[in-house]
């Protein structure tokens, strides 16, 4: 069985790459063809430009009006650990660096402790990968974010603190689609 730990065991032997992303590149074709990115139909009432995540289904849906969407899997944060209801995205990064929380050191002191400095962008054991957007609620950071993994054969499964993640060139499409101040509803 694949754990946290043994993910950060394992990408711990490419901290001498120069970059996870050529490193590990993970084509889109390696993942089951239901977490590989492509337009679907979707409930025709839903507005453009609104990202869903389906937990259930470790699914985030782009819409594009007119019943259609793009759809992307993601990896979702443990059983407990995940965020759920509606958010703004009030900030977006490429490459943002990362801080565990503090909750997230006091729950797994020593799979977070050694990062409590945090990882500045573009390291190879940075979680947030390529692209992060941030979600807020009554403009309040909640501390959960839409981000890239380093971890792209995670996708599918619940395993982390609590973000929602997509593979990196997935994450740099949907980046590039997504203004601030979109909507994000998370669902169970």
């Amino acid at each position: 069985m694949i754990d946290r730990r043994s993910v950060l065991a394992g990408a711990s032997a490419l901290l001498c790459a120069p970059s996870i992303v050529t490193a590990n590149p993970a084509p889109a074709n390696r993942l089951p063809r239901r977490f590989r990115m492509r337009e679907v139909d979707v409930n025709p009432a839903l507005p453009a430009g609104v990202l869903i995540v389906k937990q259930s289904e470790f699914h985030l849906y782009w819409t594009l009006g007119d019943g259609r969407a793009l759809r992307y899997g993601i990896a979702l944060g443990a059983e407990g650990r995940n965020f759920f209801g509606d958010a703004v995205i009030a900030r977006k990064a490429e490459w943002p660096s990362w801080r565990p929380t503090q909750n997230m050191i006091r729950l797994e002191p020593n799979l977070y402790g050694p990062y409590r400095d945090g990882l500045p962008g573009g390291h190879p054991m940075n979680p947030m990968g390529s692209a992060a957007l941030y979600m807020y609620v009554n403009g309040r950071d909640t501390f959960y974010r839409v981000h890239g993994t380093p971890f792209p054969q995670m996708i599918g499964q619940g395993w982390s603190s609590g973000c929602v993640k997509l593979r990196n060139d997935d994450m740099d499409d949907l980046y590039r689609r997504v203004p601030v101040g979109t909507r994000i509803s998370i669902q169970v």
